[in-house]
């Protein structure tokens, strides 16, 4: 089964809770939640403080944590204290990923790895039969709107053939156009940000998603 999870990132930052509720009203209860340090990424986005305001209004949300940062150890209890379901960090990091993972499952939260389009994705293998999740990056992370590379989906194929058996994410310029391709080679999470938020009729970009699981 595919499932969209739309990133806030792409939201109209004027109206975020109009646009969160617009996605509910899709019938879409996951949400991609980008952190973003400005160091490990050239960009800045969200804290927890945000996160707590989200799950107050919709406490039956999943909120997948994607941590784009250097340091995502110091905040792994702050983000599962404020509600996510899933915190995923990135394998470029290095450090003790493995007890990274550890301590993310012993708080009750699924734990995913990712990894950026020029990381090969043999650095994942020494991590399969502990993780709940992986993030496929298919642009340079950073900011929205980017390319989708498709030559990432090849990743995808690799993970499946190897025995993971989680699920996976892939991120960045997802889109209709290559919906299809990437649940033939084995997502199950689509972010769309620009392509969910920023299309002419978000709810037909929802609807075409459920469509592929038929």
């Amino acid at each position: 089964m595919i499932k969209l999870t739309p990133s806030l990132l792409a939201a109209d930052l004027m109206h975020l809770g109009r646009d969160i509720d617009m996605m509910r009203r899709h019938g879409l209860d996951q949400l991609h939640f980008d952190v973003m340090d400005a160091h490990f990424v050239p960009n800045l986005s969200f804290g927890p403080d945000f996160l707590r305001a989200i799950g107050r209004q919709h406490p039956d949300m999943k909120t997948d944590v994607h941590l784009m940062m250097d340091n995502p150890d110091q905040y792994l209890h702050e983000f599962a204290k404020c509600g996510a379901s899933s915190i995923t960090v990135h394998a470029e990091i290095g450090g003790d990923l493995c007890g990274m993972i550890r301590t993310i499952q012993g708080l009750n939260v699924k734990a995913g790895l990712s990894v950026k389009p020029e990381t090969p994705v043999d650095a994942l293998l020494p991590y399969l039969k502990q993780l709940d999740l992986i993030l496929i990056m298919t642009v340079e992370p950073g900011f929205g709107g980017q390319k989708f590379m498709p030559e990432e989906v090849e990743k995808i194929r690799f993970l499946r053939k190897s025995g993971f058996h989680g699920d996976i994410a892939v991120d960045g310029g997802v889109s209709i156009e290559n919906a299809a391709l990437l649940r033939d080679a084995g997502t199950t999470l689509l972010v769309m940000g620009t392509s969910y938020f920023r299309a002419e009729d978000p709810s037909a970009v929802a609807r075409y998603v459920e469509e592929l699981n038929r």
